[in-house]
């Protein structure tokens, strides 16, 4: 994923607002990252991503967080909310046709 592909579908927030406001605000808790114009509030596909990056930026990860390319984690998602797990707002990213909840 780069830096400026969307990380949360719901409410079309980049990676790089999510990894500017983790550096600028220094939130204490992955949860605050919800203020980063509301990430991780809509069908909660992108919250695991967003942990991973709050962890990393704690330094409690070595590595670079890898995330899938955005075409591969849209479809991730399109699969996830498909099988029920998240229902996206009005104003979402689309869902990625031709997924089936099982793929």
């Amino acid at each position: 994923m780069q830096p400026d592909d969307e990380l949360c579908l719901c409410f079309h927030v980049t990676r790089r607002k999510v990894e500017n406001f983790i550096r600028i605000e220094r939130p204490r808790r992955a949860g605050q990252l919800a203020e980063c114009f509301g990430a991780g509030t809509g069908c909660g596909w992108c919250r695991g991503a967003l942990v991973r990056l709050f962890e990393a930026a704690a330094g409690d990860e070595q590595a670079a967080v890898d995330l899938p390319d955005s075409d591969e984690y849209a479809r991730q998602r399109s699969a996830y909310v498909r099988s029920g797990a998240g229902t996206p707002p009005p104003g979402a990213a689309p869902l990625v046709d031709g997924e089936s909840p099982e793929a």
